[in-house]
């Protein structure tokens, strides 16, 4: 019997959703925990899925001139949309700044997970570059502000940006969406537990306490993605 639960998410840290799946998954098993006097350890594995990968690194405009461009969608429906998911942001403690938003090509970030996996600090990356894309209004695709954020959760700056000049985990992250296709995901967050239970979208923290338990009810290990 494995001796903790493994939650595999596929995510880009330029889609809003899937920074309020984040809370909504730590806020599920937080409760989880809370519940099971025998819960198990939950292991939380992000994977690499680019929302648009035909986006410029230096894009020239702002975050609802990509959806006007590239979407075909109207600003004032944009700015609705943008509204509606900052309240809900705000909900599970998020302060969104759209404004502030510089869209980006995520490639690169995704390499710096891999890394950030390989020296076991992947889950303070990825709440990192979130926060830093979603909050601050930090550009999360030029390798020299990378290698700043990674330095604030540990890694080494040299070491990022020479893992990103040769495009090291590259393979990784095609590995990653290699993957996602062959499971049918189209749209992310994407969550799936002990490689058996699949939950898409950021769905309330109830579904992901249900979920956690309902795997350690389950009692095999199964097989893992």
């Amino acid at each position: 019997m494995a001796e903790s639960i493994k939650v595999d998410v596929w995510s880009d840290v330029v889609c809003p959703w899937c920074y309020i799946g984040k809370r909504r998954l730590e806020a599920g098993a937080a409760v989880y925990a809370e519940r099971r006097g025998d819960a198990k350890p939950v292991e939380v594995e992000f994977h690499s899925f680019e929302l648009s990968p035909d986006i410029p690194l230096d894009f020239d405009g702002s975050s609802v001139d990509i959806l006007v461009r590239h979407k075909r969608i109207s600003e004032a429906r944009v700015r609705e949309m943008h509204e509606h998911v900052s309240g809900i942001a705000a909900s599970v403690g998020l302060a969104y700044d759209f404004e502030a938003v510089r869209p980006t090509n995520t490639v690169k970030a995704h390499q710096l997970l891999h890394l950030a996996k390989a020296h076991d600090v992947q889950p303070e990356m990825k709440e990192r570059l979130l926060s830093a894309h979603f909050v601050e209004g930090r550009h999360v695709g030029r390798d020299d502000e990378l290698a700043e954020l990674a330095h604030e959760v540990g890694l080494d700056r040299e070491e990022v940006l020479r893992s990103l000049k040769d495009e090291d985990f590259l393979p990784a992250v095609r590995a990653d969406q290699r993957l996602a296709t062959q499971l049918g995901i189209r749209g992310v967050p994407f969550f799936v537990f002990d490689g058996k239970y699949a939950i898409s979208g950021a769905q309330p923290p109830d579904v992901f306490t249900e979920a956690l338990t309902r795997a350690q009810d389950d009692g095999r290990s199964g097989e893992r993605v």
